[in-house]
């Protein structure tokens, strides 16, 4: 008898814990949207007078935001790497044979835990990595800013799976690492940028140091060597001398390296040695890469040319990879910094890439090597419709910052995309997917179902730079039904929902789907929309799109484009 109560209070609890909510349970779920597909075609104003012949190929060799490219080659196959900052995954592999065709095999960071990606900065992430291969294992070596800083991960399969980093504590905080496996004595090194002993002498001023590495231990070991105090010229107090590559060509190790810092005045330099530890004399020609000394008024420029990694092939050819930019007016670029290849030549034992005062080439004769071909292009005027099929994402497609949850799925041949309370204005997470912008015009395209969307939520299609400068276009829920509408963000004091540029109601009714539309070309962007028994319709056209700039927006990234939504009024339904 005395258990009686209890049993009362017990299966009071039980049945409160199960009780209807006072709200409908639906209502408290967050919005889930189903994209069908999204479509990607672009072009540039030098198509029509750069379209290359059969035994030519076209620069830049892998368009958008591909910055800082590295490159290995293992018999007859090339991989290549490049930075990715604070987007997840990071650190694209690309595959090729022909050094023309590129096929993305995978990212190297593609589980959340193996780098702290968290709030902040979008350029706080892996940037500069460094690939290499010895002994049937693969090696990327690279800093993360403002996480542990220097790092090395490895793999048997370059698609991967990558190992956790191994930080490198030595390198303190240098930048840009690169790892030299000399063959000849079976030593491996690493050479990385940071300020030099006794402090900077002028701002900017950095020197590039060299350590024993040891390839099954992973760690650094032994003295650290300034081999390159202040770059090429000294007495010109040159600044950021960074990126730099050893590599042996005959008897002479070669470091190569960029200084100049990011801008125009970006350039490479060569020097030699007949000991890996030096001295490094400087070619007198210096530099082998640049286009600064070009006038800036000239028609469709490439600039900022930079961070080359050399190579050879199995013929004894030689190549370099860099990355450069293709500003569209006063300096802006949208597309980012980009993967260009570029022969080098060699005379009196000295390599150059281009003379001086010679402007870079967008079409070259094809490396001497079997021609290839890849599912999804990189270079050129091309048009690449993704239909989610299947159960995973495409390669090429990213977002901010490493998740802490899994929001969005592929299946059916749809992708659905769960909002949360992370929207386009915040330093975290958004329930934003995209890929890069390639090209200086370009359309975006989906189709969305917006039936999942409630009070407060949105949903559509948006292009940025980070989380301060964006545009998009999108369908907003309201207590009086759904419209469409058109925001921009260009700068930390505009709204963090985004400016309204455009707004026109949808029409009540059964079909919740829409086709959203984003055109650029150049500095100018519309934004379009489509209901399902109607033809496209302007929301908005000539938005001044110089914010998805680097130079407008800061960092080192270019623009990605791709669907969003965001739980609006979460709680307050």
């Amino acid at each position: 008898m005395k258990l009686f109560p209890s049993l009362l209070v017990l299966t009071a609890l039980v049945l409160t814990a199960f009780a209807t909510p006072s709200a409908p349970a639906q209502a408290q779920q967050a919005p889930s949207v189903a994209f069908d597909w999204l479509e990607y075609s672009g072009s540039d104003p030098t198509d029509e007078f750069s379209t290359p012949s059969p035994d030519e190929y076209r620069n830049p060799i892998i368009q958008g935001f591909y910055p800082d490219p590295s490159i290995v080659r293992v018999g007859a196959d090339y991989y290549l790497t490049n930075s990715t900052f604070g987007y997840f995954p990071g650190l694209p592999v690309f595959h090729s044979r022909d050094l023309v065709s590129w096929t993305q095999i995978g990212n190297a960071i593609d589980r959340p835990d193996q780098l702290k990606l968290g709030r902040g900065d979008m350029t706080k992430g892996p940037f500069a990595p460094a690939i290499q291969h010895r002994d049937d294992l693969f090696y990327i070596v690279n800093t993360c800013f403002k996480c542990e800083w220097n790092f090395v991960i490895t793999a048997k399969d370059p698609a991967g799976p990558w190992s956790d980093p191994v930080w490198l504590p030595d390198l303190g905080g240098g930048i840009d690492p690169s790892i030299f496996f000399d063959e000849d004595t079976g030593r491996a090194w690493i050479v990385n940028n940071d300020i030099p002993p006794g402090g900077e002498r002028y701002s900017g001023h950095r020197a590039i140091f060299l350590q024993e590495f040891d390839a099954k231990g992973l760690k650094t070991f032994g003295p650290r060597t300034v081999i390159l105090d202040a770059g090429f010229k000294p007495e010109e107090k040159p600044g950021y001398v960074e990126g730099p590559h050893i590599f042996k060509r005959g008897d002479w190790y070669y470091l190569t390296a960029a200084q100049g810092g990011t801008g125009d005045g970006h350039r490479q330099v060569i020097l030699r040695s007949r000991k890996v530890i030096g001295p490094y004399e400087p070619k007198a020609d210096n530099p082998v890469l640049t286009q600064m000394d070009l006038p800036d008024r000239r028609l469709l420029p490439v600039t900022s040319l930079g961070h080359a990694d050399f190579f050879s092939t199995p013929k004894g050819d030689w190549y370099a990879v860099f990355l450069g930019v293709r500003p569209y007016k006063q300096g802006n670029f949208n597309t980012g910094r980009e993967t260009f290849l570029l022969p080098v030549t060699w005379k009196d034992d000295w390599p150059e890439i281009l003379p001086a005062r010679t402007v870079v080439p967008l079409r070259a004769k094809r490396p001497d090597l079997p021609k290839g071909s890849a599912p999804v292009p990189t270079s050129g005027p091309f048009t690449v419709r993704d239909e989610f099929d299947g159960t995973k994402l495409p390669l090429h497609y990213m977002m901010r910052r490493a998740p802490a949850e899994r929001w969005f799925s592929v299946s059916g041949g749809k992708l659905v995309i769960r909002g949360r309370t992370e929207g386009l204005s915040t330093e975290g997470n958004p329930s934003f997917l995209a890929r890069r912008l390639q090209h200086q015009q370009m359309s975006t395209t989906t189709l969305m179902d917006y039936s999942g969307l409630r009070r407060g939520d949105v949903a559509g299609l948006a292009i940025g730079q980070n989380e301060k400068f964006w545009m998009s276009v999108q369908v907003e829920r309201t207590g009086n039904g759904a419209r469409v509408t058109v925001r921009r963000r260009a700068g930390a004091t505009d709204p963090a929902e985004g400016a309204l540029l455009g707004s026109a109601p949808l029409r009540a009714g059964p079909a919740r789907s829409i086709r959203l539309r984003i055109d650029g070309s150049g500095p100018d962007y519309s934004f379009l929309f489509a209901e399902p028994t109607g033809g496209w319709r302007i929301l908005a056209e000539k938005v001044d799109g110089t914010i998805l700039s680097s130079t407008v927006a800061g960092g080192f990234q270019g623009a990605v484009v791709g669907p969003f939504v965001t739980d609006g009024d979460a709680g307050k339904r």
